[in-house]
């Protein structure tokens, strides 16, 4: 299963979200240093994501609490090579830039 595949389903079963985008932006880091490692990223397989996701779940949360959630759910994929999320996390009412 690839990894982006694994962040939606976890995503859908931990928050039940109205909306929901996953995006790979692995490509766009092409030609970055990852910290700790020699070589330059070529941009290639799945380390940079972008998650859009609107739940329920996030109403009364912090900005804080609600990426700290999503981070929890996601515990094992950032240990397995995720190197990046950029975390756009709304409650049902509220607006968002997608």
């Amino acid at each position: 299963m690839s990894i982006q595949k694994a962040i939606e389903e976890k995503l859908t079963a931990q928050f039940a979200p109205e909306r929901l985008e996953v995006v790979n932006e692995s490509h766009l880091h092409a030609g970055h240093h990852h910290h700790g490692r020699q070589e330059t990223f070529d941009g290639t397989g799945e380390t940079h994501f972008r998650v859009r996701i609107v739940s329920r779940v996030f109403e009364g949360m912090s900005r804080l609490e609600r990426h700290r959630a999503i981070n929890n759910a996601l515990a094992e994929e950032l240990q397995r090579g995720v190197h990046a999320l950029a975390l756009e996390p709304a409650a049902p009412g509220e607006p968002t830039r997608w």
